[in-house]
């Protein structure tokens, strides 16, 4: 499929899908005119890498983790490394940090609300 049509079938723009491409996230063949063309694994590929993205990780740890991911056929892939396996867990601990900070926040957001309509409310 060309790089439209994967653009449609993914949501993602095809400004994104020639930067994935550039970091090596993402591989197209090249037709004899030079046009992208992508096979249908193309558009789980670009689906992961969108969420891989939205869990925080960059473009540098994709490329690492894209290869060590299920196979379509469901067995994980042996390309994953105990040294890749510790930092995914470290960001995954980052993650859970950032989460608790920003449950605290809107915690005291929450009292600031609840005083400030307290304080609204009196005559």
């Amino acid at each position: 499929m060309r790089i439209g049509e994967l653009a449609r079938r993914s949501g993602v723009s095809e400004r994104s899908l020639r930067y994935y491409e550039a970091q090596g996230l993402l591989r197209a063949e090249r037709t004899p005119g030079g046009h992208r063309d992508y096979g249908e694994w193309a558009v789980d590929r670009v689906i992961r890498i969108q969420t891989l993205y939205a869990a925080g990780l960059n473009s540098k740890k994709i490329a690492q983790l894209l290869p060590c991911m299920r196979d379509a056929d469901g067995r994980p892939s042996e390309a994953a490394t105990p040294k890749l396996v510790d930092e995914l867990t470290a960001e995954r601990d980052r993650i859970d940090r950032v989460i608790t900070e920003l449950v605290r926040s809107r915690e005291v957001l929450d009292e600031v609300i609840a005083t400030a309509s307290s304080a609204a409310a009196l005559p």
